[in-house]
């Protein structure tokens, strides 16, 4: 027997909601010309095939993938100085995550709760990082994933948990080696084979129209409230990041840029002790700027102080022979992103356009 939804219906609604977010790229603040646009549809492009990858194929707790984000060139503001893990797991079950650390800077993983989707969030469930986790003498670890403590390296979860997100943060990755041998494994789960249900993949299906959805209006409207105050960095409490996959460890600055042919925004980042610092321009659907070419980004590591300790970046379309020169690759507007990991006191960076 074939029930209505496998009759044609379920394909014809899918494709009429992704026909509709196709809108999105139209909306009055968004740029009208054609670069740009072109930019925002590859962007919906990248969000559909992460969303199937993350609520059809990778959907099923029980069997949890931990895959690699950058993998379907999806940039939501992602750091270009970091490798991001996803996985799609269920708070009432029990992990086992394991790997080998190498040499990579800094490691931070973390459990979230809700889902952007139904609440627009991915609030905060339990977090773990390099300065906390125990490894053996080869730099080996295992964490357990439970709602319930555990002795050892825990990683917490609630009810609501349904995400698991790993970050390496690089200082230099051409000396660097990121973390391997990753592996993730439910370690209670309620049976051995996984098969379709098609009962429940209707509702996995157009569940990805409303994860694409509820990104675009995660980024899209973060976006649209920065550039009202362009050039600068835009004031929102640190929860919000928080409650949208930010990790406790980091402290956000996010702002819009837009400069003209003959301008450049110099940006001052004041010294400061702390695990990492970077700072990043994107285009305006919040991907990184040159993320299949050479990113637009500095850290701590890579950019050349000045005398007192700071460090002064610029952002400008040609090369002004700044020795921290960031290239617009193209672009003439977009989000930007100021991070900083484990500050006792972070602090604003300043900025100032100027002609060039």
């Amino acid at each position: 027997m074939t029930t209505e939804p496998y009759q044609g219906a379920l394909w014809v609604q899918f494709c009429d909601e992704l026909k509709a977010l196709g809108q999105e790229m139209l909306r009055q603040e968004s740029p009208t010309d054609d670069f740009n646009r072109a930019e925002g549809y590859r962007y919906l492009s990248r969000l559909l095939r992460d969303g199937l990858m993350r609520k059809v194929e990778y959907s099923d707790p029980a069997f949890a993938v931990l895959y690699d984000f950058a993998a379907y060139k999806v940039s939501i503001g992602n750091n270009p100085d970091n490798d991001y893990f996803m996985s799609f797991i269920d708070g009432n079950l029990d992990y086992r995550l394991s790997a080998k650390r190498n040499t990579v800077h800094y490691i931070c993983i973390s459990t979230k709760s809700g889902n952007y989707e139904t609440d627009g969030k991915l609030a905060p469930a339990g977090f773990i990082d390099t300065n906390t986790l125990q490894c053996d003498a080869d730099g080996r670890f295992e964490i357990i994933l439970s709602k319930r403590p555990h002795s050892g390296n825990w990683l917490e979860m609630n009810e609501r948990t349904t995400n698991l997100i790993v970050r390496q943060t690089f200082l230099d990755r051409t000396n660097e080696v990121g973390g391997s041998e990753w592996k993730l494994e439910c370690i209670n789960r309620p049976a051995e084979t996984r098969q379709i249900d098609p009962a429940a993949f209707p509702a996995q299906l157009l569940s990805v129209i409303k994860y694409i959805q509820g990104n675009l209006d995660v980024s899209g409207n973060w976006t649209r409230s920065f550039q009202t105050q362009p050039n600068s960095f835009y004031p929102m409490d640190q929860s919000v990041y928080l409650n949208a996959g930010g990790d406790p460890s980091i402290y956000y600055e996010q702002g819009y840029w837009e400069l003209k042919d003959d301008e450049a925004l110099f940006i001052t980042v004041p010294p400061k002790d702390c695990e990492f610092w970077n700072f990043q321009i994107n285009n305006y659907w919040s991907e990184v700027v040159g993320m299949d070419q050479t990113p637009s980004a500095r850290n701590k590591f890579n950019a050349k102080a000045n005398a007192d300790g700071s460090v002064t970046l610029v952002v400008a379309h040609r090369d002004p022979g700044h020795p921290n020169w960031m290239p617009t690759l193209g672009h003439d507007r977009g989000s930007m992103i100021f991070r900083i990991i484990n500050c006792a006191n972070p602090e604003t960076p300043r900025m100032e356009v100027r002609r060039v």
